[in-house]
């Protein structure tokens, strides 16, 4: 059975475990300074936003997300950060944390979730979509 939660203190090294498996699916390092950060701020609650999902009592996957105004509607809310444990995929844990996400964005009056990812992540794609709808957008970054 899959349980979807806030983060709790005894997830910490679940949870940097998982986020550091995100940054290697991206191909990126994080220094341990920024996951201290992350967590301070989750703990926090009032920036950015995360949760749990537990698989056999285990944390298998976490999702972080955030609300931001928009100029075309209420405000919205932006996943940004979806990651399940590689060993447990296809056992529902990412369609659960997109679920909760959902209705914590449908609780809170905000005008839809949305997200990004890389067009040659086929395996999440699958999934986002059978949940979401594509509308054709293309990302462009500007480093800083």
């Amino acid at each position: 059975m899959i349980e979807i939660t806030g983060l709790r203190a005894d997830d910490r090294a679940a949870w940097a475990e998982l986020f550091a498996g995100y940054h290697e699916f991206y191909g990126r390092t994080w220094p341990a300074a920024r996951f201290d950060e992350a967590w301070q701020a989750f703990q926090d609650g009032a920036r950015v936003h995360a949760l749990g999902a537990r698989l056999d009592g285990r944390l298998a996957g976490i999702a972080h997300f955030l609300v931001h105004a928009s100029t075309t509607s209420a405000d919205v809310c932006y996943l940004q950060d979806l990651f399940t444990d590689p060993a447990v995929r296809g056992r529902g844990v990412g369609r659960a944390l997109i679920g909760a996400v959902e209705s914590w964005a449908r609780d809170r009056g905000l005008d839809r979730v949305y997200w990004h990812t890389k067009a040659d992540n086929t395996t999440a794609r699958r999934l986002y979509d059978q949940v979401a709808e594509h509308r054709g957008f293309i990302s462009y970054v500007i480093p800083l």
